[in-house]
């Protein structure tokens, strides 16, 4: 016999959103292991909740943490897992207890519950039939630029989150990529008292937000590529291949830092097209050139 890890939400603002399952795990379990126990003992305090242990599983202590969750639960100690806010596992290390429990046949249960990009996406207005999330982007600026060029050909809604110190940044590369032809949304602090949401053209990114207005927590979404008919799970087009932009492509990337034959791969992958295309579009265009 062992005990059992609840994966349970808590609520991304508003704390009447938390479910009476969720009070019922955090008011039984044995121990309650939270990515911020201030925050968290914020969350049971409100509710008069006091669990025997609490203590923090956050991507610096996974190792330590985890093995201690692991041990609880071979004792026969049952336990909730939690984020500060919405989903455990969602942008969150919660993902690395759950591998480990899966791999030692270490019995868990996922509560439903809040998701920001989930709410985001609903009253978004923007198309909920194929999406992507990607969480956040990379801090680097070549990074974070190197990954929007494979997105940019895709044809479902994308979202991701973002720091608000970091939103500018993202948005300037985001229309640097993309271009003026797509639908902004950026929804900020979801469910708290100043719970806002901004929708334009990309083109307008750098007026949609005042500088004032750029705190808390920030979902972005963006529309999906209009020009591509493709039903996502069908074959893939065939592709007509301009050469000219491949070369700007690569040309641009190469410009931002991006490695050469990285610049290739990324550009290949995002216009559905083999690196050996991309190769011979350089070549004819220095033979152009010379």
């Amino acid at each position: 016999m062992t005990g059992t890890l609840y994966i349970v939400p808590t609520p991304i603002g508003h704390l009447d959103d938390i479910t009476l399952r969720a009070l019922r795990v955090l008011q039984t379990v044995s121990f309650i292991a939270a990515e911020d126990t201030r925050h968290t003992r914020k969350l049971l305090t409100h509710f008069e909740i006091r669990p025997d242990h609490l203590f923090s599983y956050h991507e610096h202590n996974t190792d330590s943490a985890g093995q201690r969750i692991v041990a609880m639960l071979r004792q026969e100690q049952s336990g909730a897992l939690v984020t500060d806010a919405g989903m455990p596992g969602i942008s969150d290390p919660g993902h690395g207890i759950i591998r480990t429990l899966i791999e030692q046949g270490l019995p868990f249960v996922v509560l439903p519950g809040p998701s920001a990009f989930v709410m985001a996406l609903v009253a978004s207005g923007l198309s909920t039939t194929h999406f992507s999330f990607f969480g956040f982007l990379p801090r680097d600026k070549k990074h974070r630029r190197a990954h929007l060029e494979t997105l940019r050909e895709r044809p479902e809604t994308l979202l991701f989150y973002e720091a608000p110190h970091r939103l500018q940044a993202m948005l300037a590369d985001v229309h640097a990529i993309f271009g003026d032809d797509r639908e902004l949304v950026v929804a900020r602090e979801l469910t708290k008292l100043h719970e806002s949401w901004y929708r334009g053209p990309l083109s307008e990114w750098a007026t949609l937000l005042a500088p004032a207005d750029v705190r808390g927590e920030m979902v972005v979404l963006l529309e999906g590529a209009r020009e591509s008919h493709v039903e996502l799970g069908a074959e893939r087009r065939a592709t007509v291949i301009d050469e000219a932009d491949l070369v700007a492509r690569v040309t641009r990337m190469m410009q931002e830092g991006v490695d050469k034959k990285e610049a290739m791969r990324l550009v290949a992958k995002a216009s559905g097209v083999t690196k050996r295309d991309v190769y011979q579009a350089l070549v004819h265009a220095r033979e152009s050139d010379g």
